[in-house]
């Protein structure tokens, strides 16, 4: 089984990837990083350029984690994206970034974060990010 977590840039991801090596060394699991970005991804700034990603692997190989990056740009919704993965390493865990945002934003806008919980056929962990 693996552990997959959504990764954006930036303290929310951070917090995932942080939390998912964690559950995947005590799992003793490799970690799948899926980083998605809308299909004009050279202006998405949630989507890891060239450099980003080397930077990441080389963390993640620093680490001694076994991982696996996967950049998906189709034109899907991240949560989407995200399920689907699961669903094809059959994971045995989703890690999702919180953000904080208000009541209102919450109704209006919805979430990524909450659709994985609400779509996902297995465990998933969210995780807010420090202040």
């Amino acid at each position: 089984m693996t552990v997959v977590v959504g990764y954006v840039p930036g303290p929310i991801g951070e917090a995932a990837l942080q939390a998912a090596l964690a559950e995947a060394d005590r799992r003793r699991e490799p970690l799948l990083v899926v980083n998605v970005g809308q299909p004009d991804a050279a202006n998405d700034p949630r989507f890891l350029d060239e450099g980003e990603r080397i930077r990441l692997a080389d963390r993640l190989l620093f680490e001694g984690a076994a991982f696996e990056i996967e950049q998906l740009v189709r034109g899907r919704e991240a949560a989407e994206e995200l399920v689907a993965e699961a669903e094809r390493v059959d994971a045995s865990l989703i890690v999702v970034g919180l953000r904080r945002r208000s009541p209102t934003g919450k109704l209006l806008f919805g979430s990524q974060a909450q659709r994985v919980l609400l779509d996902a056929d297995r465990p998933v962990l969210a995780v807010k990010a420090p202040h």
